[in-house]
């Protein structure tokens, strides 16, 4: 597979007239003003696939479905927005329950529809627990957590967990040690247990802002810490609601390229308004936007990632920039190494950026829609 573009996000820049060579769908070679003719030429930016680390569902599905088919259908309406490389999200059930998730989803990550699984609870505050059921919270305990990477078989990716929980730390030192990417999120952690688990080994922050205290200077708090560890990852869901404009100025302004574009998608995303849930707790969309029946709590989003590109890039103005917090940095933080740009050796994921919009070109690399 040959393609060109007028332009290309490469090695961190934007390079003009560029063309991209691809065998068995690994990025073979990578020239600029070649004179060879093309499968295709693409008159807009060519671009990595995007890498969404955090993302619950779409389609009308969770990646949590009894049904295969029906999980594959959210995979896709992810995969029809530019999403080649997808962890799948589970949100806080009971450890059993988990579980039989965790294994419903294996065949589907050894399938390479999925690189990973993510769980975003039960080791979560009550104090911001979001659209997590409170009555299932609880503390971590090494043998639970043993218990669940082991029903994952190499497939758990990330876990989100609350410091300031009893057995917290701890659990981010065993965590790292099992060789799974923690997340502190849905926190009242203050600074001194975040800096104690960035110590520990948690290396981003689940959707920044969101499930946590907002940034306040001068108040020790988990936000705030976050901010002054550079090294750290922030995600961020830039789709209008969760993150307000002077939020995301504070993050760029606390360091260069540490944003992560995720959905945190529910199951609406990629289909309408109406009445939905996650787990057991009732959700309304509304113009576009999820919130719990019960009080009004934003439950994720219905965002895909085509829109928190475009989101980000009209406010940061910087395409490399984009590309890099929706592609690069995902693929890094969670050890991806064959995905997130366009260079030689990796996955030949990539999409045009061509007029506010984007469009999956060709996907030249074997990206599994369906169960074989």
């Amino acid at each position: 597979m040959h393609v060109h573009g007028a332009s290309a996000v490469v090695d961190g820049a934007l390079r003009e007239q560029t063309c991209v060579k691809a065998v068995s769908g690994l990025i073979t070679t990578i020239s600029f003003n070649c004179a060879e003719t093309p499968d295709s030429f693409h008159a807009g930016t060519l671009i990595p696939g995007f890498v969404d680390i955090h993302s619950h569902g779409g389609g009308g599905y969770y990646f949590s479905d009894l049904s295969p088919e029906n999980v594959v259908v959210a995979r896709n309406a992810h995969l029809s927005h530019g999403t080649t490389t997808h962890i799948a999200s589970l949100v806080t059930e009971p450890i059993g329950v988990l579980e039989e998730q965790i294994l419903r989803l294996l065949p589907l990550v050894n399938a390479g529809i999925f690189e990973g699984i993510h769980l975003e609870g039960p080791y979560l505050s009550h104090a911001r627990c979001g659209a997590h059921e409170p009555s299932l919270l609880r503390s971590p305990t090494i043998e639970e957590l043993s218990a669940l990477i082991d029903a994952g078989q190499g497939s758990i990716s990330m876990v989100t967990l609350a410091p300031e929980l009893d057995g917290g730390i701890e659990a981010v030192e065993y965590l790292t040690s099992r060789g799974v990417t923690v997340a502190l999120g849905h926190s009242q952690a203050d600074a001194a247990t975040t800096n104690a688990a960035f110590a520990a080994g948690a290396q981003l922050i689940t959707h920044f802002s969101n499930g946590m205290p907002k940034p306040s200077k001068g108040v020790s708090t988990i936000a705030e810490a976050s901010l002054a560890q550079k090294n750290i990852a922030l995600e961020m869901i830039l789709d209008g609601v969760h993150v307000s404009d002077e939020i995301l100025r504070e993050v760029l302004a606390s360091g260069d390229q540490r944003t992560i574009l995720v959905t945190d998608s529910m199951s609406a995303a990629g289909s309408g308004d109406g009445s939905y849930s996650i787990g057991s707790l009732e959700v309304a969309v509304i113009d576009g936007v999820a919130r719990l029946t019960s009080n009004h709590t934003l439950a994720g989003s219905t965002l895909t990632m085509d829109k928190a590109f475009i989101n980000f890039l009209q406010f940061n103005k910087s395409i490399v920039d984009c590309v890099f917090a929706a592609s690069t940095l995902p693929a890094k933080t969670l050890g991806l190494h064959a995905v997130g740009e366009i260079a030689i050796g990796k996955k030949a994921h990539i999409l045009e950026y061509l007029d506010s919009a984007i469009t999956a070109i060709t996907v030249i690399a074997s990206v599994p829609s369906a169960l074989e």
